[in-house]
Protein backbone atom coordinates (compact mmCIF):
# COMPACT_ATOMS: atom_id res chain seq x y z
CA UNK A 1 0.00 0.00 0.00
CA UNK A 2 1.65 3.54 -1.10
CA UNK A 3 -0.59 5.51 -2.23
CA UNK A 4 -2.73 8.13 -0.38
CA UNK A 5 -6.32 6.31 -0.98
CA UNK A 6 -4.36 2.92 0.08
CA UNK A 7 -3.25 4.99 3.59
CA UNK A 8 -6.50 5.86 4.06
CA UNK A 9 -8.20 2.67 3.42
CA UNK A 10 -5.36 0.97 6.10
CA UNK A 11 -5.98 3.65 8.84
CA UNK A 12 -9.77 2.93 8.82
CA UNK A 13 -9.07 -0.83 8.87
CA UNK A 14 -9.62 -1.85 5.92
CA UNK A 15 -8.47 -3.94 2.78
CA UNK A 16 -9.66 -4.00 -0.93
CA UNK A 17 -10.58 -7.67 -1.39
CA UNK A 18 -10.23 -9.35 -4.53
CA UNK A 19 -12.22 -8.37 -6.61
CA UNK A 20 -16.13 -10.05 -7.26
CA UNK A 21 -16.17 -12.63 -10.38
CA UNK A 22 -18.47 -12.14 -12.62
CA UNK A 23 -21.76 -14.00 -12.23
CA UNK A 24 -22.54 -13.77 -15.87
CA UNK A 25 -21.24 -12.48 -19.16
CA UNK A 26 -19.65 -8.92 -17.96
CA UNK A 27 -17.02 -7.52 -16.55
CA UNK A 28 -16.67 -6.55 -13.45
CA UNK A 29 -15.51 -2.52 -14.42
CA UNK A 30 -14.83 -0.95 -17.57
CA UNK A 31 -12.85 2.32 -18.21
CA UNK A 32 -14.11 4.92 -21.09
CA UNK A 33 -11.57 8.03 -21.75
CA UNK A 34 -11.74 9.13 -18.07
CA UNK A 35 -14.14 7.29 -16.37
CA UNK A 36 -14.53 4.02 -15.05
CA UNK A 37 -18.48 2.12 -14.30
CA UNK A 38 -18.81 -0.34 -12.14
CA UNK A 39 -20.77 -3.39 -12.87
CA UNK A 40 -23.39 -3.96 -9.89
CA UNK A 41 -21.52 -4.98 -6.77
CA UNK A 42 -23.05 -7.51 -4.23
CA UNK A 43 -21.90 -7.55 -0.83
CA UNK A 44 -19.66 -10.52 -1.20
CA UNK A 45 -17.11 -11.45 1.15
CA UNK A 46 -15.02 -14.20 0.21
CA UNK A 47 -16.86 -15.77 -2.57
CA UNK A 48 -20.05 -15.66 -0.30
CA UNK A 49 -23.27 -13.51 0.18
CA UNK A 50 -23.06 -13.01 4.07
CA UNK A 51 -26.45 -12.12 4.82
CA UNK A 52 -29.73 -12.83 2.12
CA UNK A 53 -33.39 -11.79 2.18
CA UNK A 54 -35.43 -8.27 1.46
CA UNK A 55 -34.17 -5.06 3.85
CA UNK A 56 -37.64 -4.99 6.14
CA UNK A 57 -38.05 -8.49 6.37
CA UNK A 58 -35.24 -10.78 6.95
CA UNK A 59 -32.74 -8.07 6.86
CA UNK A 60 -32.71 -5.18 8.84
CA UNK A 61 -31.79 -1.26 7.62
CA UNK A 62 -28.69 -1.34 9.99
CA UNK A 63 -27.51 -4.63 8.31
CA UNK A 64 -28.33 -3.54 5.02
CA UNK A 65 -26.62 -0.34 5.55
CA UNK A 66 -22.92 -1.80 6.53
CA UNK A 67 -23.88 -4.29 3.49
CA UNK A 68 -23.97 -1.49 0.99
CA UNK A 69 -20.61 -0.06 2.46
CA UNK A 70 -19.37 -3.77 1.32
CA UNK A 71 -20.33 -3.27 -1.88
CA UNK A 72 -18.93 -0.02 -1.82
CA UNK A 73 -15.50 -1.97 -1.07
CA UNK A 74 -16.08 -4.44 -3.37
CA UNK A 75 -16.63 -1.55 -5.93
CA UNK A 76 -13.48 0.63 -5.52
CA UNK A 77 -11.56 -3.47 -6.01
CA UNK A 78 -13.16 -3.54 -9.32
CA UNK A 79 -12.22 -0.10 -10.07
CA UNK A 80 -8.63 -0.24 -8.93
CA UNK A 81 -8.55 -3.45 -11.06
CA UNK A 82 -8.74 -1.38 -13.93
CA UNK A 83 -6.47 1.71 -13.23
CA UNK A 84 -4.24 0.26 -10.99
CA UNK A 85 -3.85 3.47 -8.34
CA UNK A 86 -6.63 4.97 -6.64
CA UNK A 87 -4.65 8.13 -6.23
CA UNK A 88 -5.59 8.37 -10.12
CA UNK A 89 -9.97 9.14 -9.06
CA UNK A 90 -10.64 12.69 -9.82
CA UNK A 91 -13.67 12.37 -7.76
CA UNK A 92 -17.07 9.69 -7.53
CA UNK A 93 -18.94 10.86 -10.04
CA UNK A 94 -22.45 8.84 -9.13
CA UNK A 95 -23.72 5.96 -6.87
CA UNK A 96 -26.73 3.69 -8.25
CA UNK A 97 -27.93 1.53 -5.55
CA UNK A 98 -30.75 -1.17 -5.75
CA UNK A 99 -32.08 -2.30 -2.58
CA UNK A 100 -34.14 -5.54 -2.55
CA UNK A 101 -37.13 -4.22 -0.13
CA UNK A 102 -40.00 -5.70 1.14
CA UNK A 103 -43.40 -3.89 -0.02
CA UNK A 104 -43.39 -1.88 3.03
CA UNK A 105 -39.85 -0.56 3.16
CA UNK A 106 -39.00 2.92 2.59
CA UNK A 107 -35.81 3.34 3.83
CA UNK A 108 -33.67 2.73 0.85
CA UNK A 109 -31.61 6.43 0.92
CA UNK A 110 -30.64 5.42 4.80
CA UNK A 111 -29.68 1.91 3.46
CA UNK A 112 -27.50 2.92 0.33
CA UNK A 113 -25.55 6.09 3.09
CA UNK A 114 -23.38 2.67 4.05
CA UNK A 115 -21.72 3.27 0.37
CA UNK A 116 -21.72 6.97 0.70
CA UNK A 117 -20.04 7.43 3.63
CA UNK A 118 -17.75 4.56 3.24
CA UNK A 119 -17.04 6.44 -0.46
CA UNK A 120 -16.51 9.41 1.32
CA UNK A 121 -14.42 7.98 4.41
CA UNK A 122 -11.86 6.90 2.04
CA UNK A 123 -11.86 9.39 -0.77
CA UNK A 124 -12.48 12.44 1.56
CA UNK A 125 -14.16 15.36 -0.97
CA UNK A 126 -13.72 13.27 -3.84
CA UNK A 127 -15.96 10.35 -2.46
CA UNK A 128 -18.99 13.11 -2.65
CA UNK A 129 -21.54 12.06 -5.34
CA UNK A 130 -24.65 12.54 -6.92
CA UNK A 131 -26.45 8.99 -5.96
CA UNK A 132 -29.94 7.28 -6.99
CA UNK A 133 -31.26 4.49 -4.70
CA UNK A 134 -34.41 2.11 -5.78
CA UNK A 135 -36.24 -0.62 -3.86
CA UNK A 136 -36.68 -3.88 -6.28
CA UNK A 137 -38.30 -6.77 -5.78
CA UNK A 138 -35.74 -8.93 -5.57
CA UNK A 139 -31.82 -9.12 -6.86
CA UNK A 140 -29.37 -11.60 -7.58
CA UNK A 141 -28.53 -14.29 -5.52
CA UNK A 142 -30.99 -13.09 -2.84
CA UNK A 143 -28.72 -10.22 -1.81
CA UNK A 144 -30.28 -7.38 0.08
CA UNK A 145 -28.00 -4.66 -1.55
CA UNK A 146 -26.41 -3.86 -4.78
CA UNK A 147 -24.27 -1.00 -6.05
CA UNK A 148 -22.36 0.54 -8.84
CA UNK A 149 -20.19 3.62 -9.07
CA UNK A 150 -18.89 5.50 -11.81
CA UNK A 151 -15.53 7.67 -11.13
CA UNK A 152 -13.78 10.29 -13.00
CA UNK A 153 -10.01 10.15 -13.49
CA UNK A 154 -7.64 12.96 -12.80
CA UNK A 155 -5.58 11.52 -15.32
CA UNK A 156 -6.08 9.48 -18.40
Amino acid sequence: MSGVVDAKLAELGLTLPEVVPPLATYQPAVRSGQYVYTAGQLPMVKGSMPVTGKVGAEVSPEQAKELAATCALNALAAVKSVIGDLDKIARVVKVVGFVASAPDFTGQPGVLNGASELLGAVLGDKGVHARSAVGVAVLPLDAPVEIEIQVELSSY
